[in-house]
């Protein structure tokens, strides 16, 4: 295979996920000719389209590049996909997602963000930082950065900030020079067998860390000892929300209009007044992490707060899309949270915040074999709520695992004020059930395709608001 700076053609099979399409406008920046297929379009894919990138969606060999220099897939495509039998039957380079990435990174300053739970706001944010600062990088992001409203933007610096996905392993192909991990709770067992074998994955991870370079991690993983025992890494770092035996953590945290303001300890000392304009604990404790990346490549302290406070979150990652306001009466906050630790830190962050609303949350599982793995954890989170709403299990790449259903976590569940609906009727269940006695915190959350509702929920809300 050519070098990429060589290839003059990229043709990527799966070009609408959120990884692959952040690839393309990489190539896209490059100079390259970039193309592709998925199976449906989007507001992602509209605006690749938008942006000169070429992509169909009906699977076929015909529309496909035939001048491909290389040809990315995502592991989410089937085997029996048929242009992607068509470059594996004539011998054209194929590489995943990763290991473009891992190309990409042999050659650069690399910031790599790692974790089960909150990698995709920890990424974005340190982008931002950089971006922000004047530093600069090159963003790869597993969401969409609400100030840019994109997945990737490019710089001169040649300095990466990667999104290191755990999923098939991707994230061992990556060079970090500062890797940072945030979680390593049991996920992606239809991949790993057990919790042990992927938190050993993460070790491995830590382990690619540069000689001279750092490691950053939240305070009290359960492979802490593995982490600390480490050699490559010059330095290591821990983080916290408060825990005040890291090195990093938050202190004076105060609420403001959604939002919060707090300080910073570092090992350099205090960063007073810091400003987040997002809901949720645990988005403190993932801006702590982000200013302690920028703490070490040496971005000062006023740059930092200012970015942080100009920083406007994650698409749907605590994403309000009806914010706090004396004019209404619902707040609407819709987030990914796929995994039962993401969705009780997303449930009891906004309890916190907005404790005298009446709390409802309309959830669509993600994955059957992680409603399996984790349908008790699923009904205790969602307990947290005063009443549930559960769409049903969005299959993504799975077949139907017998004996699995959203009625697997329902049944687990104590809260009496819980329902089982497809989308369409819970659409109907806000416009004429939902409550408005009192003033209410309405969130969607999930993984899947319950993104497409969104707009219908709030259009729905915004006119009950009206009428009161």
């Amino acid at each position: 295979m050519k070098a990429l700076h060589d290839i003059k053609e990229v043709y990527f099979i799966g070009i609408g996920g959120i990884g692959m399409s952040a690839l393309a406008r990489y190539f896209k920046a490059k100079g390259k000719k970039v193309s592709g297929y998925d199976k449906t379009e989007t507001a992602l894919t509209k605006q690749l389209v938008g942006e000169g990138i070429e992509v169909h969606y009906e699977d076929d060999e015909k529309y496909i590049a035939k001048e491909a220099g290389i040809v990315v897939y995502t592991p989410a495509i089937p085997a029996s996909n048929r242009e992607l039998t068509y470059y594996r039957h004539h011998h054209y380079p194929l590489l995943k997602r990763s290991d473009v990435l891992g190309e990409i990174t042999k050659s650069s300053f690399n910031i790599c963000i790692a974790g089960t739970h909150g990698k995709t706001t920890i990424t974005t944010m340190t982008a931002h930082l950089l971006r922000h600062s004047g530093y600069g990088c090159n963003a790869f992001l597993g969401g969409i950065a609400a100030n840019y409203n994109s997945n990737f933007w490019s710089s001169e610096n040649n300095v990466c900030v990667v999104e290191a996905d755990e999923y098939d392993r991707s994230f061992l192909k990556l060079h970090p020079d500062i890797a940072v991990i945030s979680a390593m709770d049991a996920d992606h067992l239809d991949i790993y067998g057990t919790e042990e074998e992927m938190q050993l994955a993460f070790v491995e991870f830590a382990a690619k860390v540069k000689k001279g370079g750092s490691l950053i991690s939240k305070w009290g993983l359960k492979r802490a000892a593995a982490l600390s025992a480490l050699q490559n890494a010059d330095q290591q770092f821990t983080y916290s929300l408060q825990n005040n035996k890291a090195d990093a953590y938050a202190a004076n945290i105060t609420n403001r209009q959604g939002g919060y303001v707090f300080d910073v300890h570092t090992k350099e000392g205090w960063l007073k007044a810091v400003e987040l304009n997002m809901g949720g604990l645990h988005n403190i404790e993932n801006a702590v992490a982000a200013i302690t990346v920028a703490k070490r490549i040496g971005i000062e302290d006023e740059k930092i707060k200012a970015a942080m406070a100009a920083f406007r979150g994650v698409k749907r990652r605590f994403e309000y899309i009806i914010p706090p306001s004396g004019d209404s009466t619902t707040v609407y906050v819709d987030d990914y949270a796929h995994h039962p630790a993401e969705l009780e830190a997303l449930l009891k962050g906004a309890r916190l915040l907005f404790a005298e609303r009446r709390c409802t949350v309309i959830f669509q599982p993600h994955l059957f074999s992680r409603t399996r793995d984790f349908g008790e954890a699923f009904a205790a989170t969602l307990d947290i709520a005063d009443e549930v709403i559960l769409l049903p299990v969005y299959p993504a790449r799975e077949l139907p695992i017998a004996g699995v259903s959203s009625r697997l976590i329902f049944d687990k569940m104590k809260n009496e004020h819980k329902y089982i609906m497809d989308k369409e009727e819970a659409l109907e269940w806000i416009k004429h059930k939902y409550g408005q006695k009192k003033p209410g915190l309405l969130i969607t959350a999930g993984a899947g395709d319950i993104d497409q509702m969104v707009l219908q929920v709030k259009e729905i809300l915004e006119n009950m608001n009206g009428e009161k």
